[in-house]
């Protein structure tokens, strides 16, 4: 059964799945292949995403062990993203665009679950990092830097907690990524990373 024929049972997630697979299959491959500085042939795009290789085909689309946020994320990257050189800097969320407005939300689905998931099991974090083939930072006690989706980067940076003080984390983005995704979608992406380090691990 193909995808459009599928009948929705997750309003929440299929609906937005539906909606952008339905913008994707009107585009022409040449100019996503160009706006998101993918590689395009045989009816599929090279496209690196959390370590892995994809080939995300055209027309229709798939990512075989993707859950359906990540799904959504990258079709959505695919219909309106846009890839541009990075210019060597890295910003906090709130220095995003609407981060600001957005960053109470983006602490608590983001910031605050990532320390409380891998802050008191820092072996862990690293392990799943390095199956990222990620490269080590200096700054915190544990922190790597690696790359999301073909072309941008983020750091994860992670301080451990004990009996006295809770683990605290941060995430950076490297300045291009408000080209690629919206403040909403960066919420996203942080969910989608520890989501994928917690099946890494």
């Amino acid at each position: 059964m193909a995808e459009h024929e599928k009948k929705i049972t997750n309003q929440k997630e299929e609906t937005p799945f539906f909606h952008y697979l339905g913008i994707y299959r009107t585009l022409d491959p040449a100019e996503i292949a160009g706006r998101c500085g993918l590689a395009f042939d045989d009816g599929a795009f090279a496209l690196r995403f959390m370590g892995t290789e994809y080939r995300i085909p055209f027309p229709e689309f798939a990512l075989p062990d993707g859950s359906m946020a990540e799904k959504i994320l990258i079709l959505h990257y695919l219909c309106a993203g846009r890839y541009v050189e990075r210019q060597g800097k890295q910003r906090s969320y709130q220095e995003i665009p609407w981060g600001e407005v957005y960053y109470p939300n983006f602490r608590g689905r983001c910031i605050l679950r990532f320390a409380h998931t891998f802050g008191h099991d820092l072996g862990t974090f690293r392990r799943a990092m390095e199956k990222l083939r990620a490269e080590p930072l200096p700054q915190s006690d544990a922190g790597y830097r690696f790359e999301f989706i073909t072309g941008l980067y983020m750091s994860l940076l992670l301080w451990a907690g004990d009996e006295e003080f809770q683990p605290s984390a941060q995430m950076l983005f490297d300045d291009n990524f408000e080209f690629a995704f919206t403040a909403e979608d960066i919420a996203v992406v942080g969910e989608t990373v520890i989501g994928r380090l917690k099946r890494l691990r």
